[in-house]
């Protein structure tokens, strides 16, 4: 299970990601909100291990370890971390993120059988920039997944390459809920579908309110009319 507890991440004004609680657990999908990119790429990345908060608790498996975090994480398709770049053609992004798996589980992998096993031949000759929505986001979380070691998926804003829902919320469910490999899948989104029902949380949703001053009371007769105080600072001065 990912255990995150009022994390947060320093700005160079204000935070990069205001104090945020969440909980998110293998065969579950958790939505998470929130108005600006720069937090929702900034929560993406510490979720996944790859920026180190500067207050706060994550944990993976009762692990507070950022290693094992990483280790068992991917993010996927951050604008300007890691989205793919758009003169790539499917083939190539295929053979390089093939090569990133780890020797031990790479084995044989090659891009051709693998586009085929993964019924992507008919978009291999494609540019990344051609590619539908839903096929965009069912060839990266494939490519996550070659990877065995993962149980976290860790999405930034997939609903910025399409304003409908159908083009991205059916493939997370399936991933976090697929009985062969439960999955913990966390999407970071502008704002939650009207439809949905399920775990959802709000970055700065654990964000300290300090009540606002009460005002003052008057002392005593004190004038409040600008000209009765000009009269009164007169009387005194005499």
């Amino acid at each position: 299970m990912l255990s995150v507890q009022q994390l947060q991440i320093d700005g160079r004004r204000d935070d990069l990601l205001p104090p945020t609680s969440l909980e998110a657990r293998r065969g579950e999908l958790l939505l998470v909100s929130g108005d600006g990119k720069d937090q929702r790429t900034a929560l993406a990345l510490a979720l996944s291990g790859r920026m180190k908060p500067s207050n706060g608790v994550l944990s993976w498996d009762n692990s507070a370890k950022t290693k094992k975090v990483r280790a068992a994480s991917a993010l996927i398709d951050s604008p300007g971390v890691n989205e793919p770049e758009q003169h790539l053609s499917v083939r190539d992004l295929v053979t390089e993120d093939l090569s990133l798996i780890p020797r031990r589980y790479r084995g044989a992998l090659l891009s051709k059988p693998w586009l085929k096993v993964n019924r992507f031949e008919d978009i291999a000759g494609l540019w990344i920039e051609q590619l539908p929505a839903d096929r965009r986001l069912e060839l990266l979380t494939a490519l996550a997944l070659a990877d065995p070691a993962l149980d976290l998926l860790v999405l930034d804003s997939p609903d910025r390459h399409s304003a409908n829902t159908a083009d991205w919320l059916p493939r997370l469910e399936q991933l976090a809920y697929d009985a062969g490999r439960p999955l913990a899948v966390v999407a970071v989104v502008s704002a939650l579908p009207d439809t949905w029902d399920g775990p959802a949380a709000v970055i700065g949703n654990s964000v300290t309110h300090t009540a606002p001053a009460e005002p003052a009371e008057p002392l005593g007769n004190a004038p409040e009319d600008p000209e009765d105080i000009f009269e009164t600072l007169q009387r005194t001065a005499k």
